[in-house]
């Protein structure tokens, strides 16, 4: 595949998804390298849909370090439980947060980030990694998000 996406921003979110998915599975497939398809995942993600940051942490030892992303700077090392990250992480779940003031313990590495959502990357069981996905919106996220990141993750799960 051309390293170009083709989405038809007419569609609803819902399908956007589903229109870019396949994309990014075209785009990573038969590379083997784990940096090259995480980075192109979230530039094809933040092209796609705007959001203000994303990313991918990295289980390493006891904390999750930062990996690809695109968008302002962010924080190095999460711990295990702590900020929405390490709660995904901590409960291999998916963690949606409308209004990040209100989640307890929420890492702020932006304080222009106002809603987010952390989705588990698992591989044989075990929490690897997580996507980070903010936006400077309150609100932002919905279960058309949840359902279409979730859905992506077996196919990131294959890098590992």
């Amino acid at each position: 595949m051309a390293e170009e996406l083709h989405l038809d921003t007419t569609l609803t979110k819902a399908e956007q998804y589903r229109q870019l998915l396949p994309q990014i599975e075209a785009l990573t497939s038969g590379e083997p390298d784990l940096i090259a398809n995480l980075s192109n995942t979230v530039a094809a993600l933040r092209q796609a849909f705007g959001f203000f940051w994303v990313g991918f942490y990295l289980v390493k030892d006891d904390e999750l370090v930062l990996g690809p992303f695109q968008g302002p700077i962010a924080c190095t090392r999460i711990r295990r439980g702590k900020g929405v990250c390490g709660t995904s992480w901590e409960q291999a779940a998916t963690v949606l947060v409308p209004d990040v003031e209100q989640f307890p313990g929420h890492i702020a590495c932006s304080s222009d980030s106002k809603s987010e959502i952390v989705v588990p990357v698992l591989k044989d069981g075990q929490v690897v990694a997580v996507l980070d996905v903010d936006s400077d919106q309150l609100n932002d996220f919905d279960h058309d998000d949840q359902q279409a990141l979730e859905q992506l993750m077996p196919l990131v799960a294959g890098w590992f």
